[in-house]
């Protein structure tokens, strides 16, 4: 493993992803971050986290290459794991800031939605739920979160169309919550953080859980079958000949 750096800086814990140039996610890595916030959990010491990548990239998504020859029965385990990580910061009892340091696509950007505050670098990085583009649908958790997120029609103009959006398309959606420059979003993260640490523990996760319940709770019902029909287009013929043309460069 060892895609992971995680600091304590009085109370915050920052998470930064380092795999690659991408930072694409496998398995080990999606274990590794899931270990880690169940860590986090019953720290008494962290009181929020910070999780951001590193380089260029919050997270491409997927690395496709890698999983492209798991067998169907392997890979949903994957797609599994992923939503239980998703899941779980989604639920996470403390507050969950991105600082998205850059590109933060596909279930990279599952992961940031998942979070409580998401903070974008300025520039040229893009942000979206592009699986449709390479012939790959979502399934419910992602779907359910982001239609919580940014609502009906926008979550709808996202999905179906798969465009990468600008910092400031993503604001305007919904998708993130604020821009910063890159010298100031770790710093701006710090902020943010601190401000929702510093309401009481079981208030906050009490609210937290209560805002979230009917999303979970539709997750939870749907996440199964949403799981399978997704690994039956993962691997049908049309969408496994655009898997084959994507390239990741470590």
């Amino acid at each position: 493993m060892g895609f992971l750096t995680v600091s304590n800086d009085n109370g915050l814990a920052t998470l930064t992803i380092s795999r690659g140039k991408v930072n694409a996610l496998n398995e080990p890595l999606v274990e590794e971050i899931d270990q880690c916030f169940a860590a986090l959990e019953v720290d008494p010491t962290v009181k929020g986290v910070i999780l951001r990548g590193t380089g260029s990239f919050f997270s491409f998504g997927f690395d496709v290459p890698e999983l492209f020859d798991y067998s169907k029965d392997r890979f949903i385990e994957f797609i599994t794991k992923f939503d239980v990580l998703c899941t779980r910061i989604y639920l996470f009892p403390k507050p969950v800031v991105a600082a998205l340091n850059g590109h933060a696509t596909a279930g990279g950007c599952v992961i940031a939605i998942a979070c409580d505050y998401r903070i974008m670098v300025k520039g040229k990085t893009k942000i979206g739920l592009n699986e449709i583009t390479i012939g790959a649908p979502l399934f419910t958790g992602g779907v359910e979160m982001l239609r919580s997120l940014v609502g009906d029609r926008n979550a709808q103009t996202i999905l179906l169309l798969g465009r990468l959006y600008s910092p400031e398309q993503a604001q305007t959606l919904g998708l993130v919550d604020e821009t910063a420059e890159e010298a100031d979003i770790f710093e701006r993260a710090k902020i943010v953080a601190r401000e929702f640490s510093e309401k009481d523990r079981a208030p906050f996760e009490i609210v937290k859980r209560l805002l979230r319940k009917p999303v979970t709770e539709r997750i939870a019902k749907e996440t199964v079958p949403s799981i399978r029909e997704f690994a039956d287009v993962w691997y049908s013929e049309d969408t496994r000949r655009k898997l084959r043309e994507i390239k990741i460069h470590s």
